[in-house]
Formats: structure tokens, sequence, C-alpha cells
């Protein structure tokens, strides 16, 4: 037997308790499977918020949407590295477009990918600029004018006809982002919720609980965001949109919590043969990351927090900086919340065995495709390439208008292309 396994063995036996099947001693979906939903998560949520700008003309997270629509193709770039690296042959992957396979909501990802970045993502941006690139391209010099040149493709048409039709563009593809947002992360909750066999995962719940957990990942993360990058860049963070935004984060996370609590009772009223192996996992090998950390720190604290800044709005509106600093460690808990909610679906649907009886454990590699290091350079990767996308496209129009605005026509600070 091969002596890697062995020792793989050796280490998880004494942590197995009752009794198992062989097949379902070692855990197969690891963390790369737990990255691919949460990044896929924040590329949905964090498209929704750019479109309260376009389509629910929510005026006041207007600075944000810039930064939405780049954070959203940062981490959809990135989406099928995790999936892809798993399956072992990145380099197959174009087959799934030679031969497609219906049957497959796995190979039917790839058409919705496709069309979410081509279709949708990639031309809202191109509207969005197209005017800006222009104006850059005619102001700059160097390698940056002729990236803002071939990105405008060339165009030069800034006539009030041609924004009128480039605003009109961009709610008609705002409003088809839409839906495919939606499809594209609550296909990974489809997934999980057809498997009828894994009673941990077979819900008709889990789509949806999928799909407001990526709305609440992807607004976090983007006001996390802006609150980080906006003072590095010498900007000045505004509060009215940041308590625009947190509101919707705040009752995102109601429903996302109600529904996860409503699926929890449903599980213990039906009391299905299941229900004792699940409830001996949840207080055993899930009970740090289940309700510790995505429970009470990950929901019901920065529900608590938001809540007390709501409830106690007058006392806190005077204290700006405590405000930031409790919306700042909100948006950080939440995402430690989210991602332990994909770890609990993911690898807590595979520690209990279908003979209902025993459980498994997971042991985590440090080294390896399927490592902690590699996990990291996936998580890492998205903010690299956002980094690079907001050096060719600041997103900071709407946030010097509203500091002019606020400062009595006194232009922001914030840099231009390429600084």
């Amino acid at each position: 037997m091969n002596q890697e396994l062995l020792h793989t063995l050796k280490e998880i036996m004494p942590q197995i308790t009752g009794y198992i099947y062989p097949n379902e001693i070692e855990v197969h979906w690891g963390l790369l499977i737990v990255v691919y939903p949460y990044i896929t998560g924040i590329v949905a949520g964090a498209f929704i918020l750019a479109s309260l700008v376009k389509v629910f003309n929510v005026k006041e997270v207007q600075p944000l949407y810039r930064l939405s629509l780049l954070t959203a193709l940062s981490y959809l770039l990135v989406a099928p590295l995790p999936l892809l690296s798993h399956l072992g042959h990145p380099e197959r992957c174009f087959e799934m477009f030679l031969t497609p396979q219906p049957s497959s909501a796995m190979a039917m990802f790839g058409f919705v990918y496709a069309w979410y970045l081509m279709a949708v993502l990639l031309i809202e941006i191109w509207f969005v600029y197209r005017v800006d690139m222009i104006v850059w391209a005619e102001g700059g010099s160097g390698p940056m004018k002729w990236i803002h040149k071939v990105l405008s493709l060339f165009s030069r048409d800034r006539s009030e006809s041609a924004v009128t039709f480039d605003h009109k563009a961009l709610k008609t593809i705002t409003i088809i982002g839409i839906p495919s947002a939606f499809l594209l992360h609550g296909y990974v909750g489809f997934i999980f919720g057809s498997v009828k066999a894994n009673p941990w995962w077979s819900s008709v719940l889990m789509p949806i609980a999928f799909l407001f957990s990526a709305i609440v990942s992807g607004v976090a993360l983007v006001i996390l965001l802006y609150m980080v990058i906006t003072p590095l860049t010498g900007g000045k963070i505004n509060m009215k949109c940041v308590d625009k935004a947190v509101d919707f984060l705040f009752y995102a996370v109601i429903v996302d919590f109600t529904l996860e609590f409503v699926d929890f009772i449903h599980r213990i009223y039906q009391s299905e043969e299941e229900i004792k192996i699940l409830s001996e996992m949840v207080m055993s090998k899930l009970f740090m990351s289940l309700v510790i950390i995505q429970v009470l720190l990950g929901m019901i604290l920065p529900l608590g927090i938001i809540g007390a800044t709501k409830i106690f709005k007058r006392r806190f509106t005077l204290n700006e900086d405590l405000r930031k600093m409790l919306y700042f460690i909100s948006v950080l808990l939440i995402q430690f919340g989210i991602f332990t909610m994909r770890w609990n679906v993911v690898i807590g649907g595979q520690m209990f065995s279908k003979s209902f009886r025993g459980l498994t454990t997971y042991k985590m590699e440090v080294t390896g495709i399927e490592g902690l290091l590699y996990t990291l350079v996936l998580l890492c990767l998205p903010l690299v390439i956002l980094t690079v996308l907001m050096k060719i496209l600041p997103p900071w129009k709407e946030m010097r208008e509203e500091d002019k605005s606020l400062e009595g026509g006194t232009p922001g600070s914030l840099p231009a292309p390429g600084a």
C-alpha cells in the first residue's frame, strides 16, 4: 500500500468515531471546493450591489458602483480556477464547449460563466468607462495612452447622443445581468441541494440560502474594500454611502439568517433517521465552525452591532469614527461567517457516514494543489487583479464628484489612471 496513504490513515483513524464505510474515511472535496462557491458568491453579490445604482436608482451608493463592477470582474476571472485545479486537467476545460452535456450542472457552468463574463460584465464595464477611456487616451502618454485606446476600441465619439446610448445600454445590460448573477451562483446551491443521497445537502432551500449568502458576502466585501482603499488613496469615506450600503447588508443578513434557521427547524421537525448523526456532527465536528464562527460571530454579532447603530442612531451619528470602526468589524466578521458557511456545507456534508452510525474527519494539507498555501494564493489573486484593474480603470469618478459637492467645488485628491 502507498506509504503516504498509510501515513494519512494513521493520523485520521484515531479521530474517526462509530462505524463508517471504507470509502468514507477520506474527505474527497477539500479546500478548493470550499473556495469555489465562496468566490462565485462574491461575484454575484458585488454585481447586485452595482445594480442598485443603475436599476433601482439608489443614488447614495453611487460611489461604490465602479468599485463593485471591478470587484465582480476580479473575482469572476478567478472563479473557475479552484474547480479546474481540483479536477486535475485545467487544459481540458475547453472540451465542455466542444462537447456540451446539458445533463451536467457543472458543465453548464462553463456556458453560464462565459455568458456572464463576455455578455454582461465586460460589456457593462466597457460602456461605463468608454467616455473616460477616450478622455484618458487623449490626455495620456506612454503605454497607458495606448492601453486606453485599445480598451476603448479606438472609439472617439463623445457626443451627447453617444453618451445617451451608453446610459440606455448600461441599464439594459444591468437588468439582464441580475438574473445572470443569480444563475451564476444559484446553480452552486442547486448542485448541493440536488444530491438526494446526502441529507446534509438535500434541501430545497439550499439554492436560495446560497443566493442570499452570496449577496451578503459580495456587499460586505465591497464595503470592506471601499473602507480600506479610499483612505489609502487619499480620499474621504462617504459615510452616507456606507450607511446606505450597510442598510442593505443588514436586511440581506436577516433574510440569510432566517432561511438557514428555517432549514434547521425543518430538519428537526422532520426528525428523519439521519437527524441523530447530523446533530452529533454539529455538536462535535462542526461546533466551532458552525455554532461559534458561522452563527454567533458571523451572523448574530454583526446583526447586533449594526442593529445597535440603528437603534441608537442619534448617538452613533455624532461619533463617525466609532461608526466606521463598528461597520468595519461587522463586514469583516460577516466575511469569516460566509466562508465558514461554505466550509460547513462542503466539508460537513462529507463527514458523516451513509450508514448514519459514524463520523470521519478532515485533515487539511499545507502544501500541494489541495493545500492551504495554494488556497491562500487563490484567495489573494482576485485582490492582485483588482489592484491592476484600478490602476488602468480608476473607480474614483463618482467619489470625486461626491467630494466636490461636499467641499463646495474643491476637487478630491484621488489618483489618476496609472498613478
